[in-house]
């Protein structure tokens, strides 16, 4: 188990995010460009070692119902991970000029594989579509039927 210290210095090394300190010396480190209103990344990081990060939008971890997941036992290389995914997943996304002309103003969510191959989800017209760069992929009548489809395809959120 890494000490507070150890676990401090790694989330310090994250430029991207603020330190913010709480009461009986915790620390909470927030990522002010968030996209969402969610803006804590660590949360109540205690100099007893244990503390939590916000893994709710990466879908590759166990969490709470607010989207936490437990650090205390986590290794350097699980931490670092864990806080480059929720900074990512929290991240505004860059569209290129193809992305930009099939999503407009809508809204979307990303999906990968374990390949980095990248389907962007789309409600368009009371239907679910998937595009794998400008081509339609899939469409269904349900979010949770494409749902379904991509995590079956081995997808994840992004």
């Amino acid at each position: 188990m890494l000490t507070f210290n150890e676990k401090l210095a790694i989330i310090e090394s994250f430029p991207e995010l603020e330190r913010k300190n709480v009461s009986l010396g915790r620390v909470n480190f927030q990522f002010p460009n968030s996209i969402s209103d969610k803006k804590n990344i660590v949360y109540h990081l205690h100099p007893n070692g244990n503390g939590f990060v916000y893994a709710g939008k990466t879908g590759n971890y166990e969490t709470d119902e607010k989207g936490l997941v437990n650090i205390r036992d986590f290794s350097a290389d699980q931490l670092r991970a864990v806080l480059k995914s929720a900074i990512q997943g929290l991240s505004p996304i860059e569209k290129t000029a193809s992305e930009e002309a099939i999503i407009g103003d809508s809204s979307e969510e990303r999906w990968i594989d374990g390949e980095d191959n990248q389907l962007i989800l789309l409600n368009e017209n009371e239907s679910w579509n998937i595009y794998f760069g400008l081509n339609l992929d899939a469409s269904f009548d349900t979010y949770g039927e494409a749902e379904a489809f991509l995590q079956e395809e081995g997808f994840t959120r992004k």
